[in-house]
């Protein structure tokens, strides 16, 4: 089976099975399909002038990745199948780095350049089907191999297997929680795969990386994508950052502490620089006080009384200051009453309605219908009626009306006696208008007339 990766050309696209979405045909042999890619950003810097580079960093199966000197000055790049040198004969691998940037991973993870060994060639047709035939039987002997562990009552278990390029050797990786005499193990697995054996044992964390998982936060383990080193993490880790030591919650899927415990903790060492130790105790005018809790991000502290300990009041980090200061002095501090801050809860409102319960019914109010036919909503209310307008504008500033008389100096009885008076004069005036108001007679068509025909005319 042959690999569709190109042997020569830009690096960016080096697979030409890429731009389908299903990847390379061939299981593991495309450089893009390895995990911990890094990122050549000095691709385009060649100090030599020649297009060969001198290191190149080969990617096996899984993580593991070597260093190899390019003494043949092949043309080779990112995603390039080639032969290295190994012991006994030569292994098969993929060109993950190439180019300046190899010498500043060398640098980085302290790699001699007199220790590394040499590239052989591009590997051949030959070399490609014979690699893929071994990764195949890879799932087979692993099975096998755990059979025969388990029959020899051995407190191990075997993780991943890995053949030679060539298959003249492979590799076991085990791991154990003690120390495991594998001596009879190593004669029964060369008596059943008739090859050279190599046992290594690795941790509980390269074995998460090498089988892979989906975390808590929901998204693919960090040593089985990106993650290089594994450094320890312990529970110091968690109580920095105030979380509750509970095993089920703190523990990955390889069992120990999570690695993501150590990515916050710089920040968290940080900030708790500022914050008085939690042993701190307050000497008040009511006692004796010891801190409860902290709370990193609202920068305070919770204390309480040693006579009442439900009672808890939380402090600002400075105004605890504060108070030790005053205590080395050898007086005691204010209350823890009088020194809690009430805060002020924002009020939010609900604008679109997405608390209700009931947001999706129709509405059954009936609204009152709006006279609109003469409204211009972008008018102003006084310039709607032009005619009320001039009237209000024509109207003197010292105008009264008539039929109220101005009564500011009168008492309130003889404002009553004047409203009697003046009410039915008011009534009687509009029905005296009303029967005075002569009725219009209803409109009637008139007829059409004809003018006379003559009786002698055709």
């Amino acid at each position: 089976m042959s690999c569709g990766c190109k042997t020569s050309g830009d690096s960016s696209h080096s697979c030409g099975t890429k731009s389908t979405g299903g990847g390379c045909s061939s299981v593991d042999t495309c450089g893009n399909s390895y995990k911990l890619s890094v990122f050549d950003w000095l691709s385009d810097v060649n100090p030599s002038g020649s297009k060969s580079s001198e290191y190149v960093e080969v990617r096996f199966k899984n993580e593991r990745k070597l260093y190899y000197r390019n003494v043949n000055n092949l043309p080779l790049h990112i995603g390039s199948i080639i032969a290295v040198e190994s012991s006994p004969g030569h292994d098969i691998g993929v060109v993950s780095l190439s180019g300046e940037l190899v010498k500043v991973q060398m640098k980085k993870k302290n790699v001699h350049a007199d220790t590394l060994q040499k590239v052989y060639r591009l590997a051949n047709q030959k070399d490609i089907e014979t690699w893929q035939e071994l990764r195949n039987k890879e799932n087979a002997i692993k099975v096998e191999a755990r059979k025969i562990a388990y029959g020899l009552n051995l407190e191990m278990k075997i993780t991943d297997v890995e053949y030679q390029g060539d298959g003249s050797k492979v590799t076991f990786y085990y791991t154990a929680d003690n120390r495991i005499d594998f001596r009879a193990l190593i004669k029964e697995y060369a008596a059943a795969f008739r090859t050279k054996i190599d046992m290594k044992q690795i941790g509980f964390r390269q074995e998460s990386a090498k089988v892979g998982g989906i975390g808590s936060c929901g998204r693919e383990l960090c040593c089985s994508t990106w993650l290089t080193d594994f450094r320890s993490v312990n529970t110091n880790a968690a109580r920095y950052q105030q979380l509750s030591i509970n095993p089920q919650k703190l523990a990955g899927q390889c069992g120990k502490l999570k690695c993501c415990l150590n990515y916050e903790l710089d920040a968290y060492l940080d900030v708790l620089r500022d914050f008085p130790p939690s042993s701190t105790v307050l000497n008040t005018e009511k006692g004796r006080a010891f801190c409860i809790k902290i709370d990193v991000f609202k920068k305070k502290m919770w204390f309480a009384y040693v006579e009442n300990s439900m009672a808890w009041y939380d402090i600002d980090i400075y105004e605890v200051q504060k108070m030790i200061a005053i205590n080395k002095k050898g007086e005691k501090c204010q209350a823890l009453e009088d020194l809690k801050v009430v805060e002020n809860r924002m009020v939010t409102s609900d604008l679109i309605q997405e608390n209700r319960m009931d947001r999706f019914e129709k509405n059954n109010e009936k609204t009152r219908p709006r006279n609109t036919k003469d409204r211009n909503p972008n008018q102003p209310q006084d310039s709607r009626n032009p005619k009320q307008q001039d009237n209000r504008a024509a109207r003197p500033a010292d105008h009264k009306n008539p039929r109220q008389p101005d009564n500011r100096n009168q008492t309130n009885e003889q404002r009553a006696v004047q409203n009697r008076d003046t009410t039915p004069k008011v009534q009687q005036t509009d029905r005296q208008a009303a029967e005075n108001k002569t009725q219009k007679k209803p409109f009637k068509k008139p007829k059409k007339k004809f003018p006379p025909k003559n009786e002698g005319n055709p």
